[in-house]
This record gives structure tokens, sequence and C-alpha cells, in this order.
């Protein structure tokens, strides 16, 4: 038996592969920081080869609720994923396994690999109405990639999406991949209309160094991205500072920031309720957004969520509260489930890439509401 992570967003440690029936495994920390959650191996044997596995420290991670009725993603082609079933037991984690062909890929959620995402950027830019812009560079020296998206040199309103700010929320990336298929859709109507006096604003991976390192939700250089909004550095967080610069630059009507969370099995938004500019007009504008969204999309809900902050009391560290702040309008993190909608759950693949990109296409549809209330 061999197990592996010598690739993009590979990740494992490997305490006792010789008994395959026994297969002792530990997730590893983030390359710069104590946060311990994703995973990402491949292993490989003999067909028909039979055993479990035990990552063993699951009950040492960053979010151990997030254990709980998850079950691991799983391919054999790197393209399709699907669910196995798990067992969290006394702070392990386990799984059986059968081989049907000589190597199947583990992970925590389906990856998102920079290749991707650099096919993703090309695409995009063959449109006439897309410019793909490197703003600046990472820690590690990879492009800080934007897209602008427009069929106007003047346009009435400007979008921001910004996703991927933890790197291990590879979701996130999924749903932007499905918005900008949508948004460059010549036969949707939608689309056509918005872009013909919208901006949009994309940052598909906020953190690509973390995100080819295996890292759960630090860059390279150990910061947490979405704490870095009120004074990123460029030894640090350049990631923010660059884009955070032409987000000052350019301004925005609408501001959106995608990301997963590892416990709530849900789809849904937090606001800027603790904001101290947070006003009647905020909320309005929420409430449209919100209302928009649940009718178009079945996977969207405003029942479950995080606790709102009170008034004044606003971590403005995070992008979405510093960005409402200091444009004084509508400014939303949209959160995926790790582990599958509970309200619309799929026993085979859980909340997935496809389900992702679907949300990220629904999206348009709230973000037009908006809009026209502007």
């Amino acid at each position: 038996m061999q197990i592996s992570t010598q690739f993009d967003a590979g990740s494992i440690d490997v305490l006792d592969s010789a008994d395959p029936s026994n297969v002792q495994l530990a997730l590893k920390k983030d390359n710069a920081a104590d946060f311990l959650q994703w995973f990402h191996f491949r292993l490989e044997g003999t067909v028909g080869q039979t055993g479990t596995i035990h990552i063993t420290n699951a009950g040492e991670s960053s979010y151990k609720g997030g254990w709980p009725d998850y079950n691991v993603c799983t391919s054999w082609d790197r393209q399709s994923w699907f669910r196995s079933p798990c067992r969290y037991e006394n702070g392990v984690l386990s799984f059986d396994y059968e081989l049907q062909q000589n190597s199947v890929y583990f992970a925590y959620f389906a990856p998102y690999s920079h290749d991707r995402h650099l096919d993703l950027l090309a695409w995009a830019q063959g449109d006439t109405r897309v410019t793909n812009e490197t703003l600046g560079l990472t820690v590690d020296g990879r492009a800080m990639s934007m897209l602008k998206i427009s069929a106007t040199a003047e346009p009435t309103h400007k979008v921001w999406m910004i996703a991927r700010q933890h790197p291990g929320e590879t979701m996130a990336e999924w749903f932007v991949e499905g918005f900008l298929h949508t948004l460059l859709d010549e036969d949707n109507p939608l689309a056509s209309k918005l872009l013909k006096t919208t901006a949009f604003f994309v940052v598909p991976n906020m953190n690509p160094d973390g995100a080819a390192r295996g890292n759960l939700r630090t860059n390279a250089a150990g910061a947490n991205l979405n704490r870095e909004w009120s004074t990123p550095s460029t030894a640090t967080s350049p990631e923010v500072f660059w884009v955070r610069e032409r987000m000052l630059k350019e301004g925005g009507d609408l501001f959106l920031d995608i990301h997963g969370d590892e416990e709530l099995p849900y789809n849904f938004v937090a606001g800027c309720e603790g904001n101290p500019g947070y006003d009647a007009r905020h909320a309005a504008l929420e409430e449209t957004f919100k209302t928009s969204y649940m009718a178009i999309s079945p996977d969207f809900q405003d029942t479950h969520g995080y606790p709102k902050d009170e008034p004044g009391k606003a971590d403005m560290r995070i992008a979405a509260n510093w960005l409402g702040e200091q444009f004084k309008t509508l400014s939303f993190t949209i959160e995926m489930p790790f582990k599958d909608n509970a309200d619309l759950p799929n026993e085979l693949t859980g909340w997935s890439p496809e389900r992702s990109a679907q949300l990220g296409s629904d999206v348009l549809f709230p973000i037009s509401a908006v809009l026209s209330t502007l």
C-alpha cells in the first residue's frame, strides 16, 4: 500500500500503513498556523483490497463539530466525487474502503486545483467583455488574479465577488465557477441585461498559496485573511492588501464574500448587523437579497446560520463587515456546508461541486434584485 500527498493541496500524515485493514493517519496543521482540518490524499493498492482508515487526531481539529454526520469525499478519477460513510467515535474519524481500481482519492471536500483555477481564468478572458488582471503577488509569488466583467465602459453599478479567503473552503471557488458560466452565457437574458449597466469584479481565489499548500484557513505566512481587512500588510497578507486597494479605487454597490462552514449543514448568509453604520436601508437591502435568493434556489435558506452581532459589536477585521461599513452598502458572507444541505440531503454526493456551482449560478437573481432598488 502507498499513501501519497505530493500534489496540489495534498495533506495527511501517515502514522502506520503496514496493515491495510487498520491504516492510521493524522491531520496536518496549516504550514504556518495551528489550524487543523483539511486532508487530501491518494491511497494505492491492489484491486479488491479492503480495509479501514482511521484519522486519529480528528478530535483535536479546529472544528470538531464538523465530524458528526460527515462523510468523506471520494473519487476514482479526480473529476467525479461521491461520499463514503464515516464514523466519528472518541475523537477518531474512520471509514472503510474497497479498491475497485488501483488507487482512490479521499479529501475533506472536493478539491479545486490551481490548474483548474488557471483554466477558469483563461476561459473567462476569451470573452471580449472580460479583462484578466494581476493586482499583485502573494507571499509565495503567485498572481492575485481579478476578472473585470462588463459590456459598458461607464457602468451604473459595481459588484464585487471574492472567494476562498480560507483555502480549504473549496466549495467557494466551485461557486464562482458556476457564477461565471452563468454571467458569461450569451443566451442568458438576465446576465446580458446586467452586463450592459454593471461591472463585476471577481477574485476567484483570494488565497492561492494556502490552497496549493493544503491549508485549511491561512495563507503561506500563517495569516487568516478574513481577519486582515482593517489593517492588511504587504508582508503577511498581501492578498487582502492588493484587493482592498483596488476596491478603494473602484468603489462598489454590492459585495459578496464566498465561504464554507465546517459544522452547519445549510446554505446561509452572514450580514453586517453589528456594524456601527448599519441602518434601515442596509437591512432592507439584505432582506431583498435573501428573499430573492430563496425564491430562485431551494438550496438557500434564512432560518439557520450564525448568531447576529449585537449593534456596534461587529469584528471589523472581517471582510464583509469592513466592506459594508466602508462603502455603506450591502455586504454579505455566503456560507455553504462541508457536509450536506440538511433541507435537501443527497446521500450519494452530500454537498457537492455541482450544487455549489448551481448556487453560484442562482446568485445572479438576488444580485439583480438588489441592484434594481439602488
